[in-house]
């Protein structure tokens, strides 16, 4: 490997990790404040917080590495701008191809490499986070009753306490609606003060209550019982100490990954054209058998499809056959008879042929989920190469290293590139596109903008120089000119 090489790859690959940690950083605490719900106020232990980070920092890697080789490749050619070492390379006589060759290559077995990482690592992270994401909603919220206002976190019970002696656990003047039965029968505790306790297994919540009374509405059976006694419609019951066992499960339990084992964002591709393909022939079993179905069926006086040819008929006897003349004989009753057989008939070939489009579109969503994430793995890896060669170009173009317009110019960029995809991704889920157009919109746009910017940077073009673009306008102005001054003598 020669110097040069060494040069280009020891600044670019410092740039590239350094940039690539500040994106999956920027991304995962994106990522960790949508998911902050699922994961605030559970009392899950710190090991089961890193594994959420782990497989969340996998997830984020698809969006984090283009950004990052687009970023690192623009300040590394800004800087070589910048510093003039990009000039002295050109005066030696070494083109702007064999500067980026080393790159290059490096960024193509990265496309390599990020792909066989979508196949294989991204499905194995993806089904472990969305199990512990499923797991921990699941979870019960630990268990922290406020002071002065009623705390829901126990289903089926409102709790709340007036006042927390932080030094002994006791809690003061309680009072909890307990609706576990339905509201129809709920019952109205009130208490001086109160323990609460978890089970060994923690499977359940004891709440000792002391120096109370509860109230407990009767049901309407209870209620005629008693009324009937001439009694008032509700128990009233006075207590020294008072105990409730609550269910309240307050450990952790992981969702059984089989589950999700049949998702699209946990399947290779291997496993994404077997299912795509394996959906496909039911699909078409299932239209074939539906459509058959409606042609067998009878509408109309139509005649079975299989029954025999009947003989020839006279017109008479076609005049008899007619529909419209035997409706015209029927009575009154006879018609309307008809008319709600007809409209019954309509009404269950509708509801047959409704239940049926449903059937096929979920054949047909299913198909789409799995062929765009079969596209999401190779337009990752082709990103890469495309915001690259979009990146070096434009760092030796505008001649600026550093953090200031290279960062800038990335996130524009990104945001665009983002825009796009995700339209592409929409109209391809909804239908609109086929999918292959949906998922390589975004590569098909920005494709031309790279090669454009690496034929202006190899031919030395002032693609940003405000006198390049002031001497085109004069060109363009004076060539329209003389364009309108022949038509004008020509008129004459």
């Amino acid at each position: 490997m020669k110097k040069l090489d060494k040069y280009m790859l020891k600044n670019f690959l410092v740039l590239f990790f350094m940039t690539f940690a500040i994106c999956c950083f920027i991304l995962l605490m994106q990522l960790i404040w949508m998911r902050i719900n699922d994961i605030v106020g559970k009392g899950v232990g710190v090991s089961v917080l890193m594994e959420f980070l782990l497989y969340a920092v996998a997830g984020v890697v698809p969006m984090a590495l283009p950004l990052a080789i687009l970023l690192a490749s623009l300040m590394t050619f800004g800087n070589l701008g910048e510093k003039f070492e990009l000039t002295a390379m050109k005066a030696a006589g070494i083109s702007l191809f064999r500067i980026m060759r080393p790159l290059t290559l490096f960024v193509a077995l990265l496309s390599v490499g990020a792909f066989f990482f979508s196949n294989y690592v991204l499905p194995q992270s993806q089904l472990k986070f969305w199990t512990l994401v499923f797991s921990l909603r699941q979870k019960s919220p630990e268990l922290d009753i406020p002071q002065g206002e009623f705390y829901p976190g126990v289903t089926g019970y409102n709790i709340y306490v007036r006042k927390k002696e932080a030094s002994t656990g006791l809690l003061c003047d309680l009072m909890i609606y307990d609706y576990s039965a339905g509201f129809q029968n709920a019952t109205v505790m009130v208490a001086d003060s109160g323990r609460l306790y978890f089970t060994e297994d923690h499977q359940h919540l004891l709440l000792c209550l002391y120096n109370g009374e509860s109230f407990e509405n009767l049901d309407n059976q209870q209620q005629k019982a008693m009324q009937t006694q001439k009694s008032v419609p509700y128990r009233r019951e006075i207590f020294k100490r008072k105990q409730l066992l609550i269910d309240f499960n307050s450990g952790f339990e992981r969702m059984d990954e089989s589950v999700l084992q049949d998702q699209h964002v946990s399947k290779d591709v291997k496993a994404l054209v077997q299912s795509i393909d394996s959906i496909s022939v039911l699909s078409a079993s299932r239209g074939r058998e539906q459509s058959n179905k409606l042609i067998d069926t009878r509408y109309l006086g139509r005649e079975h499809r299989e029954r025999k040819v009947l003989p020839p008929v006279t017109e008479e006897d076609r005049e008899r056959r007619d529909p419209y003349v035997i409706y015209a004989g029927f009575s009154r009753a006879e018609k309307e008879k008809a008319l709600d057989y007809a409209v019954k008939r309509a009404g269950y070939a509708r509801d047959v042929i409704q239940y049926n489009a449903i059937m096929l579109e979920d054949y047909q969503r299913y198909m789409r989920k799995h062929a765009i994430e079969l596209h999401r793995k190779f337009t990752l890896a082709f990103a890469c190469l495309i915001f690259f060669f979009i990146g070096a170009p434009l760092g030796a173009i505008i001649r600026k290293g550093g953090l200031g317009a290279p960062v800038v110019i990335s996130v524009v960029l990104f945001i665009i590139y983002y825009i796009i995809d995700n339209a592409g991704y929409k109209m391809a889920r909804e239908a609109l596109w086929p999918v292959w157009q949906g998922m390589w919109l975004s590569s098909f746009v920005l494709l031309p903008i790279g090669i454009f910017l690496t034929y202006k940077a190899a031919t030395d073009s002032g693609l940003f120089n405000p006198e390049v673009w002031i001497r085109e306008a004069e060109r363009i102005a004076a060539w329209t000119k003389k364009i309108l001054e022949k038509h004008k003598n020509n008129r004459k």
